[in-house]
């Protein structure tokens, strides 16, 4: 999970929804919900439910006419290995609270549901494939040769044939196609997947609404998959980067038009200026250290202390050369940047830099002294540790093991809500189509042009890798594995971890934040976590454990 968020936007797209429900009676919408949360500690996660009577529904909301075309988006050449959050999407289940444990992948309120017009769209992808590859569907491997060219190799109908199809089928909804072109895949049906690919090539668009962006990076991933080189291309996109400048600029527009990353930092910083406020010896170690930002705000508060700034303060940062390639150069670079802002506020500060993944980190590389009051910082990071499902070694339980034996005061854990970890491919994709749907909304809502070029060349950059690793890899290959914050209680529970509620003070933090962003962002409290959400679905979790 890298440092940035993304967002952008849409010129108007709000006749997709309905407005919000005029209650004269109406709390903000910025209000800690207590009364209508529900906590399953169970390994589904915690549901949360925004009150209707607060916060409107989010409706399925079939694509209509205007798509902007984009007859084969080049989607991998503009990859990169940021993400927003490090990111990847999620399953939050915040809506419904009567959910089947069974239905752990449906699709929350963003999306229709395929079911709902099954038949119907059976009948028109039976005209698609029949259309664009004729009475005889099969086709051979020579058609997967390469990304750019195997999909367009399949048939020989005219581009006009295909235009009229897409004519014929007005009311084709972009999501159906994608969940039926995944099923097809899923499946191993070449001929439909690749019917339905070449359909996806007439609907999707890097400068169209969240749908169509979103379905640009899917297609890629689909395609990805369908030719099994989803590892390879994930790992040439590194080869993809932009300089360093420039990935920096678009790391920045996502951290400024969206809360996800915001939201990381000061709830995590709350909650240990909370557990630090009479400490004289602190040290924090960062998993994610990336720019160190985060602990310039912590350094100015600890100098405001009522009883002085601590008498030392050190902070171990923990990364590795993806966010060197970010910074342009190494964790040399955030330690005198920190040292010189801790300089500047009177507060003492030595730094330690741990150039490394955090599957790679042991207890001598960390640096712990007796008599440090202890706190350990997972920024949108433990989801990329590998877990018991795919090896061995295990480090994800392994890493949260390590860090317990350093008997911490407080851990903070943020993570994407999201059910992605071992998952199967179908469930997997839907979920994805469904958190990143929210995602891709909550960018609109900052009103960027759609052809604003910095923004498209944000989402490329900081998004769209992730999404196609979780489409088109599996096994060791497949990095973005998130699992919900009831699954991540289990973890820190057989760890040794108890949980440490966050105060309202924390909250209050959170809402300050909130006030400069669209209302339809949410804040709820469970289980002594925040829940940030985009409308109905929540997106992030905020945890802390002693």
């Amino acid at each position: 999970m890298q440092t940035s968020q993304e967002h952008h936007s849409s010129a108007s797209f709000q006749g997709l929804y309905h407005q919000p429900l005029q209650d004269p009676y109406r709390l903000s919408h910025f209000q800690i919900l207590e009364n209508n949360v529900s906590a399953d500690m169970g390994n589904r996660g915690t549901s949360v439910s925004f009150e209707p009577e607060q916060y409107f529904t989010l409706e399925s909301s079939p694509a209509t006419g205007g798509y902007i075309v984009c007859d084969s988006p080049s989607v991998s050449s503009g990859l990169s290995n940021r993400s927003p959050f490090s990111p990847q999407v999620s399953q939050s289940y915040m809506s419904d609270p009567h959910r089947s444990p069974e239905n752990n992948y449906g699709s929350p309120a963003s999306g229709s549901s395929v079911a709902d017009n099954g038949n119907e769209m059976r009948h028109k992808l039976r005209e698609i494939e029949i259309v664009l590859l004729g009475s005889e569907p099969d086709i051979g491997n020579s058609c997967y040769n390469s990304l750019d060219s195997g999909i367009h190799q399949v048939t020989s109908t005219s581009r006009w044939d295909l235009d009229q199809l897409v004519e014929m089928i007005p009311r084709l909804d972009l999501r159906e196609v994608l969940i039926c072109c995944a099923e097809a895949v899923s499946n191993n049906d070449v001929s439909t997947a690749v019917a339905l690919m070449k359909v996806l090539e007439k609907k999707v668009s890097v400068s169209g609404d969240p749908i169509q962006r979103l379905g640009a990076y899917m297609l890629e991933g689909l395609r990805a998959r369908l030719e099994r080189s989803g590892s390879v291309i994930y790992k040439s996109l590194k080869c993809e980067e932009p300089t360093s400048s420039e990935l920096m600029s678009y790391m920045s527009i996502l951290y400024e038009i969206c809360p996800y990353w915001k939201f990381a930092y000061m709830s995590a910083n709350a909650v240990i200026g909370e557990v630090m406020a009479n400490e004289r010896i602190i040290h924090i170690i960062d998993f994610q250290i990336a720019q160190g930002s985060q602990w310039m705000l912590l350094i100015q508060a600890l100098a405001r202390r009522p009883g002085g700034p601590p008498l030392a303060l050190r902070i171990t940062g923990v990364d590795d050369s993806q966010s060197a390639h970010a910074r342009g150069g190494g964790l040399d670079i955030v330690g005198q940047k920190l040292l010189a802002f801790a300089k500047s506020c009177q507060v003492p500060l030595e730094f330690h830099a741990a150039p490394m993944s955090g599957c790679e980190v042991e207890l001598e590389n960390l640096s712990v002294r007796p008599g440090e009051a202890l706190a350990v910082n997972f920024p949108y990071v433990l989801h990329h540790m590998p877990d018991e499902s795919v090896s061995t070694q295990n480090h994800r339980d392994r890493l949260l093991r390590l860090v317990k034996s350093l008997s911490p005061k407080v851990v903070t854990l943020i993570e994407q809500e999201s059910n992605t970890n071992t998952s199967p491919f179908f469930p997997r994709f839907k979920e994805t189509m469904e958190y990143y749907t929210a995602m891709f909304e909550s960018i609109d809502a900052a009103q960027h042009p759609r052809d604003d070029k910095r923004r498209i060349r944000a989402e490329e950059n900081c998004v769209a890798r992730d999404i196609v690793n979780m489409v088109a890899c599996e096994d060791a290959e497949r990095v973005e594995r998130h699992e919900l914050l009831g699954k991540w209680r289990s973890r820190l529970s057989m760890a040794g971890f108890t949980g440490y509620p966050l105060s309202s003070s924390v909250a209050n933090a959170v809402i300050d934040l909130l006030g400069i962003y669209n209302e339809n962002y949410r804040l709820a409290e469970s289980g002594g976590a925040l829940y940030l959400g985009w409308k109905n679905r929540t997106m992030v979790t905020s945890s802390a454990w002693r």
